[in-house]
């Protein structure tokens, strides 16, 4: 599915947590992204470990999209097929080929739901946190997204940063990935 009409954007937001993507989903929710006519936040995170962890971030994910009144999906956790798809790059550092990996797997599930369910966009937050490199997932997001748009919107990081301020969100220290857990 192409996107003929720019102002009939159907978009797939796909979050890793609620303190990254609060910005978006209310810059979203207030008409701010040109073109978009709708869209879903997804939750799709078999990265993280422990799943304990996994539990928590979900949980504030939908809490604050309920909180909005905002559509959410939450997708299968399989941290074995994960480990699979980034297997041999476990020692990578931080930002290494193991992330790149790590967001093309979450890019290609998020694809499928997009195309399985009617949307014909896909945006992420993925880049949003001081632990991951935009252009990195920019750059793995559009090795997988074919015929689904990848669009590449800069959140308005003030509004995030607002949003945070003004929470009671959960909050971690590092990623989620359990080969780049940071001690605090």
């Amino acid at each position: 599915m192409n996107i003929n009409n720019m102002s009939d954007i159907r978009l797939v937001l796909l979050s890793c947590c609620a303190p990254c993507s609060a910005g978006a989903i209310q810059q979203l929710c207030e008409d701010k992204i040109d073109g978009v006519s709708d869209f879903i936040v997804l939750f799709f995170n078999p990265n993280i470990f422990p799943e304990s962890e996994y539990t928590k971030r979900m949980q504030e994910q939908i809490k604050y999209c309920e909180k909005l009144g905002v559509k959410y999906a939450v997708l299968e956790y399989n941290h074995d097929a994960w480990r699979d798809a980034v297997h041999g790059y476990e020692t990578d550092p931080e930002r290494g080929h193991r992330c790149s990996l790590c967001f093309e797997y979450r890019f290609k599930r998020a694809v499928q739901f997009a195309r399985e369910n009617g949307y014909n966009a896909i945006a992420s937050v993925l880049g949003v946190s001081r632990h991951k490199n935009q252009n990195q997932v920019d750059n793995a997001a559009q090795n997988v997204c074919s015929d689904i748009k990848y669009l590449p919107i800069k959140w308005d990081e003030n509004l995030r940063v607002k949003i945070n301020r003004e929470s009671e969100f959960y909050r971690q220290n590092y990623c989620g990935c359990e080969f780049s857990i940071r001690k605090v």
